[in-house]
């Protein structure tokens, strides 16, 4: 009499059935189990069909209280920019932002061709709308790109984007990072400028925050900032003494002192922007450079 190992191969489906991912809705699994038997071992063979539709984890995007920048602020032009994708199914290898009467748009180049067109909304939304609603792919070579409205950069922004070879939406989240563009990209509305605060010369605190690197590196807050002269420049202090420069608007700084801690003087260019550094770490087996962002709040500034 045959016995098939039941156990076992309940097991072995739900295994390969968690293993699926964004491109493994309406799957059939198939399954191979041992049959035991006085005669020589037999194999078995299961197929189940899920129609779940699977994807693949979400990835986290924009950075904790970041707030909408909208085309008001922004000046006209054309500016490179980074955008964070939710899912890596769904990957932008380069972006053109364009600032024109208003209104943004972004030219997004992905990394293949396997999405025919996008919908700003939800999954949901796309489903329900009409093709004319559609934003079309434009081939170029082995790739497509996507000229998509932006409502706002630093916000969450939902797109759907529909799989040519599954004939299925998937829903994303994008966010369009204000941070890589070039501080003369950004106008009054995004920035806080030192002019705008008259400050007298003199020595003052301001928090700073830190953003970037692996989470682990911090830098002491309120900082000492110094104002001479029309400009200003802060003491940055680091949780270790193991970064040998920085990089700031182009410039590399070495540090005044890497006794107990890395500190370094920096010139703020603005207040109430996330303004891009880079860190040269030693404590690597290699020095490694590191991108950052540091905010200065302005309306923290006291004496």
């Amino acid at each position: 009499m045959k016995r098939i190992t039941a156990l076992a191969s309940c097991l072995l489906i739900a295994a390969l059935m968690c293993s699926c991912s964004d491109n493994a809705e309406n799957t059939s699994i198939s399954v191979t189990t041992a049959v035991t038997s006085s005669e020589p071992e037999t194999l078995a063979t299961t197929t189940v069909t899920t129609t779940e539709k699977a994807t693949a984890p979400q990835l986290k995007v924009g950075f904790s209280g970041m707030k909408a920048i909208y085309a008001d602020s922004v000046n006209e032009g054309e500016y490179d920019i980074d955008v964070d994708s939710s899912s890596s199914m769904f990957k932008i290898t380069a972006c053109k932002l364009r600032v024109s009467g208003g209104k943004m748009t972004a030219e997004m180049t992905m990394s293949g061709n396997g999405y025919e067109f996008l919908y700003m909304g939800t999954e949901d939304d796309a489903e329900k709308a009409t093709e004319s609603d559609y934003i079309n792919a434009v081939p170029s070579g082995e790739t497509v790109s996507f000229t998509v409205p932006v409502e706002a950069l630093d916000k969450e922004i939902d797109c759907a984007a529909f799989s040519k070879r599954k004939e299925q939406w998937y829903g994303r989240k994008l966010v369009f990072r204000a941070d890589s563009l070039p501080k003369e990209a950004l106008g009054s509305g995004a920035i806080t400028s030192l002019e705008s605060l008259s400050l007298e010369d003199g020595v003052y605190e301001v928090n700073v925050r830190l953003d970037g690197g692996s989470g682990k590196a911090t830098v002491q807050s309120p900082a000492k900032m110094t104002v001479k002269d029309g400009k200003a420049y802060a003491e940055i202090i680091w949780s270790s003494n193991k970064y040998d420069y920085m990089v700031v608007d182009g410039e590399k700084i070495l540090p005044v002192s890497t006794d107990e801690f890395s500190v370094f003087e920096i010139p703020v260019s603005a207040f109430d922007y996330r303004m891009p550094v880079s860190a040269d770490t030693t404590a690597m087996s290699t020095p490694h450079e590191i991108e950052y962002t540091l905010t200065f709040d302005s309306d923290s500034i006291k004496k």
